[in-house]
């Protein structure tokens, strides 16, 4: 599996790559801004993108959804349950001094337990609300993409219109954890982590 991180726009969102090595296929999980440089970065790997995947509707993570789109022609995916934040984005992200345009709709909504193929790759959606209602996180081999629902030594805020501690805390606990501590976890912001660490040192969800 191909995989590769950027930290994009104003408040460092990370953007991942998934690509399968045989096929060259690949996802895009969470463009948040800086267009350019994800398409950049899929032409060096000579890379085609079929999906574009929000694990949320926070305009952090979505922000490119359109030109990337354009640019790709790749089917746009989220959890229905935040599909009207991609119409809103102009407006939630002025609150934070920013500019981002609004997203066009999604080709395809998904719910847990779906699953999304491109290649010989096949990611698990896990419905993983808390910090959205329709958050997301999305699990294949060895590894879960988790957005902003957990993150090293934390966890998503829950101070937003949507979200909810105490269902956080269940996502985490009921639908991450369960994956296996070697999994690596790879956040919405920061570094990667493990489910092992997390569930042993988080001081939010330790178990």
């Amino acid at each position: 599996m191909i995989l590769q991180s950027l930290a994009v726009g104003p408040i460092m969102a990370n953007c991942f790559i998934i690509g399968c090595e045989k096929t060259r296929k690949a996802a895009v999980i969470d463009p948040g801004a800086e267009s350019s440089r994800i398409l950049m970065k899929l032409a060096e790997q000579k890379l085609t993108v079929e999906y574009i995947i929000n694990t949320h509707g926070h305009f952090d993570h979505v922000g490119a959804n359109r030109k990337l789109k354009e640019a790709t022609g790749a089917r746009l995916v989220i959890h229905a349950l935040d599909q009207p934040m991609l119409e809103v984005l102009s407006e939630t992200s002025a609150a934070f001094g920013l500019s981002v345009e609004n997203s066009p709709p999604p080709d395809q909504t998904v719910q847990d337990g779906d699953t999304l193929q491109f290649g010989g790759i096949i990611l698990t959606v896990l419905h993983t609300p808390g910090h959205t209602p329709g958050g997301i996180s999305l699990h294949t081999d060895g590894v879960v993409f988790v957005g902003d629902t957990l993150f090293a030594g934390s966890i998503g805020r829950t101070d937003f219109p949507g979200g909810d501690f105490d269902t956080l805390i269940s996502s985490i606990r009921n639908k991450l954890y369960p994956l296996g501590d070697g999994v690596i976890v790879y956040t919405g912001h920061g570094p990667e982590t493990t489910i092992g660490r997390e569930k042993r040192f988080n001081p939010f969800a330790s178990m």
